[in-house]
């Protein structure tokens, strides 16, 4: 019973992340599945690539419902991370399970200083180079295929900074951009999704998909950048604690 409480409880708060923010799901799941679940980190990554892909497009028709979701742009950027994110996904399992941790923690730390340093874009500030947007787009899903992370914690900095989008834009973007990525890594893990606990994983998709919905409505309340801060120290602190367990 506890275990059952313990994923409802981290699906229902990485729900409120995903649709909130349009990031943040699966960098806060791979860690709540192996210290909160007992998962091996090569077992996080594949069950955290299916919960968030199925939170991510439940979050994704929701903004889609108020237009902050830009299609075409999404698209684009996801396409280039697909030979990426299934290269990733196939490399993933002969990693060790030590730096696999290690890397996702120093990748999610990074990313959070960037966003506690970026200040608030204004759109179509930024010049959008089809090169910039190809290696933006492929890094990150090199990222989600190694990692078993969406990629959205990545995504919406990147689409800030790289195409210009406003951050309610961008949330909704990087849903679509999180649901292609983790799509193409799944494909390389088929064989690893049959052994994953699902009496775990389905009531951890479930409450996460109905926090999406809150999270949702909480993006409309807050403003994009608080929520930006507030993501990116969550983030910090999953990071650092990831890192001290994976050096010592």
């Amino acid at each position: 019973m506890s275990t059952l409480i313990l994923a409802l409880a981290a699906g229902a708060v990485i729900g409120l992340a995903l649709g909130a923010l349009g990031g943040g799901g699966s960098v806060l799941a791979v860690p709540a599945l192996i210290y909160l679940l007992g998962f091996s980190p090569v077992a996080a990554t594949t069950a955290s690539l299916v919960i968030v892909t199925l939170t991510s497009v439940t979050a994704m028709v929701a903004h889609a419902r108020d237009g902050n979701v830009r299609w075409r742009t999404g698209l684009l950027f996801a396409v280039a991370g697909i030979g990426p994110a299934m290269l990733g996904g196939a490399l993933a399992g002969r990693i060790p399970a030590a730096v696999l941790t290690a890397a996702f923690a120093v990748v999610a730390g990074v990313a959070a200083l960037r966003m506690l340093r970026s200040r608030p874009a204004v759109e179509g500030t930024v010049t959008v180079r089809p090169v910039r947007v190809a290696a933006a787009g492929g890094g990150l899903g090199a990222v989600t295929g190694v990692l078993g992370v969406g990629g959205g914690f990545l995504a919406v900095p990147a689409l800030v900074s790289v195409l210009g989008l406003r951050m309610r834009n961008a949330v909704g973007t990087s849903l679509l951009v999180i649901t292609v990525n983790s799509l193409a890594a799944l494909a390389m893990r088929a064989g690893t999704v049959e052994g994953l606990d699902w009496a775990v994983v389905g009531p951890f998709v479930a409450a996460a998909i109905l926090g999406a919905w809150d999270g949702k409505r909480l993006s409309v309340k807050v403003s994009g950048h608080t929520l930006q801060r507030i993501f990116a120290l969550v983030l910090l602190a999953v990071a650092v604690f990831m890192l001290i367990d994976a050096v010592l």
